[in-house]
C-alpha cells in the first residue's frame, strides 16, 4: 500500500526518471522505488536509465513505461540538444555526470547528498545518507523527501513466459522432472571472493540433501568462472549434480530459479534475483555485509544465516567457513519438507 503526499505542483501524469547505474544487486534493490512512484503518478510516464549491461534487470516491469541504458562515461555528452524532459529525476550513486546529465533534462533532481557542494547545488532535494539501515528503505530515502511512502518492499523481476518455456524445456531435458530441484550459487564475484562459503561445504550440503531426498537434483549456477567449481561438485556427488554454471545469461539462469524448490546461495546478484522471484531460499552473509542490510524484505520462505562474528571483530579475512555445514543443513531442511 503507497500512501500518498503533497510534492509541490508535480501532477498525476508527471514525466519522472529514475537513473540507476549499478550491479546486478544494486538495480534490483531499486525496484520497490520504482513501484511506488507509479502508484504515485499513475497517469505519468516513468523512465529509467540503467547501466548497459544491467538494465534487462527491469525487463517487463508492469511499473515501468521506458527502460534505456546509460554510463557516467556517456552521460557527459547526453542531454545537450534536443533530450527528453523530465519533471523530476531520482539519481542512485555518486557519478557527477549522472548528477549533470540530469540536471539538463529534469526540472527538479533528488539524489543523496555528493559530499560536493556544486553538485548538492544543482539538487532540488539533496538527502542525508543514512549510516545503517537496509537497502530498500534506505533506496526509498529519495522517494520519501518527495512524501512518497509505500510498506511494499518486496523486490521484483518479471521473466518472460517465452524465458520460462524455455527453462521448463531444458528442464525437462536435463534434470528427469527431478523433486525438489535445488539450486547452488556457490561463488560470488572476484573482488569480494571473501563472501564465499567453501565448496568443501557446498559438498558436503549436496550430500546430506541427496541422501535425505533421492529423487533430487541439484543445480550449480553462476557465470563461466564458476565453472570449475560445477564440474568438481559434479564429479564429488555423481550425476544428480548438474553443472549449469557458465551455460546461460542471467535472465535464462533468472527462468531457470523460477522452477526452483530451493535456492541455497551466498551473497551476490543471483541472491537478489531469487529474492524477488521469492523462491524458497537459504542466504548466507559475510559478516562485512549483514542481512539485516541486504535480505530480501517480505519474503516468507527466507532463512538468512549470517557469520557470527562481532562487527567490532570482522573483517575481509573472517572465514565463511565460520557458517558451518550443520546450520545451513538445518536452514535447508526446514525449507526442503516434503
Amino acid at each position: 500500500m503507497t500512501r500518498r503526499a503533497n510534492i509541490g505542483t508535480l501532477p498525476a501524469d508527471a514525466r519522472v526518471l529514475v537513473i540507476i547505474v549499478a550491479r546486478i544487486g544494486d538495480t534490483l534493490l531499486v525496484t520497490p522505488t520504482l513501484r511506488a512512484l507509479k502508484a504515485h503518478f499513475p497517469t505519468g510516464h516513468l523512465g529509467v536509465l540503467a547501466h548497459p549491461g544491467r538494465r534487462e534487470m527491469l525487463q517487463g516491469l508492469p511499473f515501468i513505461d521506458e527502460l534505456r541504458g546509460m554510463t557516467p562515461k556517456s552521460a557527459w555528452w547526453r542531454g545537450r540538444v534536443g533530450a527528453q524532459r523530465w519533471d523530476l529525476a531520482l539519481v542512485y550513486g555518486h557519478d557527477a555526470p549522472l548528477i549533470r546529465y540530469a540536471t539538463r533534462v529534469a526540472e527538479r533532481v533528488v539524489a543523496f547528498d555528493q559530499h560536493d557542494e556544486t553538485l548538492n547545488g544543482l539538487l532540488w532535494k539533496a538527502v542525508p545518507a543514512p549510516k545503517s539501515m537496509h537497502a530498500v528503505p534506505e533506496r526509498l530515502l529519495l522517494a520519501g523527501a518527495l512524501g512518497i511512502e509505500t510498506q511494499d518492499h518486496r523486490l521484483a523481476y518479471a521473466p518472460s513466459e517465452q524465458e520460462i518455456g524455455a527453462a521448463r524445456h531444458w528442464l525437462a531435458a536435463n534434470a528427469d522432472a527431478a523433486h525438489p530441484l535445488v539450486a547452488f550459487q556457490v561463488a560470488s564475484f572476484a573482488t569480494k571472493s571473501y563472501r564465499d562459503w567453501p565448496l568443501a561445504h557446498f559438498t558436503e550440503l549436496g550430500r546430506r540433501i541427496l541422501a535425505r531426498h533421492p529423487q533430487a537434483r541439484i543445480l550449480v549456477l553462476g557465470d563461466a568462472q564458476s565453472r570449475g567449481h560445477a564440474q568438481t561438485l559434479a564429479r564429488e556427488l555423481g550425476s544428480r549434480v548438474i553443472p549449469a554454471a557458465g551455460l546461460f545469461g542471467m535472465r535464462p539462469t533468472a527462468a531457470l530459479m523460477g522452477q526452483l524448490d530451493l535456492y541455497v546461495g551466498v551473497d551476490t546478484g543471483p541472491t537478489h534475483v531469487a529474492g524477488a522471484l521469492q523462491v524458497p531460499m537459504v542466504a548466507l552473509y559475510h559478516c562485512r555485509h549483514r542481512s539485516r542490510h541486504l535480505a530480501p524484505l517480505q519474503h516468507p520462505r527466507l532463512r538468512a544465516l549470517d557469520h557470527p562474528a562481532a562487527d567490532t571483530e570482522c573483517g575481509a579475512t573472517s572465514p565463511m567457513s565460520d557458517i558451518t555445514v550443520d546450520q545451513v543443513w538445518e536452514a535447508v531442511a526446514s525449507l526442503l519438507v516434503n
